[in-house]
Order: structure tokens, then C-alpha cells, then sequence
């Protein structure tokens, strides 16, 4: 599962608001095109070999379903973006059809699972989630007071929102606490004690998990927080804290231990970074969304920090239209190398 937020018409300003691009390292400039062109695409057709129709996936409407198999039959083409000098003799395209990777578990793995998928590689899920932690640290490590302020500024809006604001947005919000497994003993004592003071179970929870748990408000708590993967081997719980503009709503103490955290926008750009590709992430929007076939879907970029060197890989989310925000679940989607046609002939240029 994850965090993402977007609005149809305006793409590209809505992904920089939900998680701004930060130049933690000075970017390099873009490899020789022939280090992108000798990269061996026939592997990729190769990895997918459960890929269905899209008439297969569920949950489509009828026009999602007919703009998602254009994606399939006609392709999709790709430019490296290094490359934008128009009289270059050697122009970097790239076709890819678009298939449906088949369905991930949504156990708040989904971006990695996902990911392990699109990609086709030998690495597997939680070591993709390591991954992503160990670059944002080292890059954040290397980032300059300001850049780390304005990273924090973003970690907080997603899991330590000011709850005196957004609910012209959002109906309900989730604050993000960790409970250190070692502790949960000596929680669950502080709860009783309230509650045999009077305290209502839930408010008494709120008051300690607040107190005494570590909030998701800054670099380094959101690196302990994408680490934990929903295994016994995880330091800490998640614990949710889900408000409406009323007040606590619930209390979701996860006492077995299996929630997981959700890749969002950062995570997807360190996972881009790391791996020096874009990762495309392609929403497809529902009549509840109030969006014409032709918009209904979409590509969010996601850019790695420094060098392209290899093609990009797809993640596929269905959306949600109710307040015109993003779902919550990715899916893989295959990339087929395609030959080369003409721009006109393809179902998208990105």
C-alpha cells in the first residue's frame, strides 16, 4: 500500500507539493546514449510470465480498461530525458507495452513487492525495502540544513499532520506513532492504570502512545518507520492514531505486529535513486473521479536523483476519485520492448 497525491489536470504541480524533489546529491550529468541503448530489454519480456490481459484485472470500468489496452497494443514511448538536444544523431527512444504484472499482496508491501516484479530481478522485496532506507540515510546524511528542514516539512504533513487543518481535504487524517517492540509491556501498564482511573480505553491509549511512543515527524523516524516491513524481526510497531475533525476516531494499536509501512513518494524516489531509473507510477481514474476517457490515465514521474542509466519500470495504481487524491495500493506492470514507430502510433509519449 502507499501514499500518493495527485490531481489529474495539474500532474506535475501536484506531485512536487505531495513530495517535493530534492537534490540531496549534485546531480551528473547523463550517461553516453549508448550506455542506455545496450541495455538487454529482451530480459524484460522475459520476467513476466504470468502477465495477463487487461480484461483480466479487476475493479476496471469499461473506460479504464479500453485506455489501459491501448497502453498494451500501441506502447507507450519513452525519451531519455538526459537527452534533449533535438539534432543529436543518436536519439534515445524507447517503446514499451504496457501489461498488467499480476496481483501483489496488500499487506503495505505492495510498493516493493510491486517493484521486485516491474523490475524482474533476483532481489527480493524486503531487501528492496533495506534498499530504500540505506539511500535515503546516506543521501539525507550528505543534504544541507535547509534541504533537511524541507524534507521534514514533508515527512510531517504525511504522518504527524497539524490536525487543526486539511479537513477541507481530507475526511479523515492519521497520525503515525512507533512503539518500540521491548516496550509494549510497560504500554500496556500505563493504559490499564488510566483506564482504572476512568480513562476511556481509547483516550487513555491516545494519551500514552502520544506520550511515550516515537512520532513519525522527521528524517530519521521515517527511516525507522520504512523499515519495518510487518516481521517479527521489526524494533518497533506501528501504531495509528485516525482523527475526523471532531476528534480520535479510533486507535489501531496493532498488537500482533503486522502492519507494514507503506511506500509513499520519498520511497519511490530513494528506490529510483537507487537503482539510477525513472519509475513511472500509472493511476487510472474512475467516473468518481469526474474524468473523461482520455484523462482518466495518467503518468506520475518519479525521477532518481543523479544519473539515468538504465530504462524505466511501471507501477500501476487504481485510483480513487472522492477527493480526488490518489489510492493506495500499487501493482506491477510488465514493459514490453516494443519496435520503434513513429510518435504519432504510440498511446502516450512521456
Amino acid at each position: 500500500m502507499g501514499k500518493l497525491l495527485c490531481d489529474s489536470t495539474t500532474v506535475a504541480e501536484s506531485f512536487q507539493a505531495s513530495s517535493p524533489t530534492v537534490p540531496w546529491r549534485d546531480p551528473k550529468s547523463a550517461p553516453p546514449l549508448e550506455a542506455i541503448e545496450a541495455v538487454d530489454l529482451v530480459h524484460q519480456t522475459n520476467i513476466a510470465t504470468t502477465t495477463g490481459g487487461w480484461e483480466d484485472v479487476l475493479g476496471l470500468e469499461e473506460q479504464q480498461r479500453r485506455h489501459l489496452q491501448r497502453l498494451q497494443t500501441k506502447g507507450v514511448l519513452w525519451k531519455h530525458p538526459g537527452n534533449d538536444d533535438s539534432s543529436s544523431s543518436k536519439p534515445t527512444f524507447l517503446v514499451f507495452r504496457l501489461s498488467h504484472g499480476g496481483d501483489v499482496s496488500a499487506d503495505g508491501n505492495c510498493l516493493f513487492t510491486a517493484s521486485q516484479k516491474a523490475m524482474g530481478g533476483d532481489i527480493d522485496a524486503r531487501d528492496l525495502r533495506n534498499r530504500t532506507v540505506r539511500r535515503f540515510l546516506e543521501d539525507f546524511g550528505s543534504a544541507s540544513f535547509e534541504l533537511r528542514e524541507g524534507i521534514n516539512d514533508a515527512i510531517r504533513h504525511m504522518y504527524s499532520p497539524d490536525l487543526r487543518n486539511g479537513w477541507g481535504i481530507h475526511v479523515v487524517q492519521e497520525v503515525k506513532l512507533l512503539a518500540k517492540k521491548e516496550d509494549r509491556q510497560a504500554l500496556d501498564s500505563a493504559i490499564d492504570e488510566l483506564v482504572h482511573l476512568g480513562m476511556q480505553r481509547e483516550m487513555a491509549a491516545e494519551s500514552i502512545y502520544k506520550e511515550r511512543c516515537i512520532p513519525v515527524n522527521d528524517c530519521p523516524s521515517w527511516a525507522k518507520y520504512m523499515s519495518i516491513s510487518g516481521s517479527p524481526d521489526d524494533a518497533c510497531d506501528i501504531i495509528t492514531l485516525q482523527y475526523t475533525e471532531e476528534g480520535l476516531l479510533s486507535v489501531d494499536e496493532n498488537r500482533e505486529g503486522h502492519a507494514a509501512a507503506f511506500g509513499d513518494d520519498i520511497a519511490i524516489e530513494c528506490l529510483a535513486t537507487e537503482f539510477k531509473r525513472e519509475i513511472y507510477v500509472v493511476q487510472a481514474h474512475g467516473s468518481d473521479a469526474m474524468v473523461d476517457e482520455e484523462n482518466c490515465v495518467f503518468f506520475l514521474p518519479h525521477r532518481p536523483r543523479s544519473e539515468i542509466v538504465e530504462p524505466p519500470f511501471f507501477l500501476f495504481m487504481k485510483g480513487t476519485g472522492w477527493c480526488g487524491a490518489g489510492a493506495d495500493h500499487y501493482e506491477p506492470l510488465i514493459a514490453h520492448p516494443s519496435a520503434l514507430v513513429s510518435q504519432e502510433k504510440v498511446a502516450v509519449v512521456l
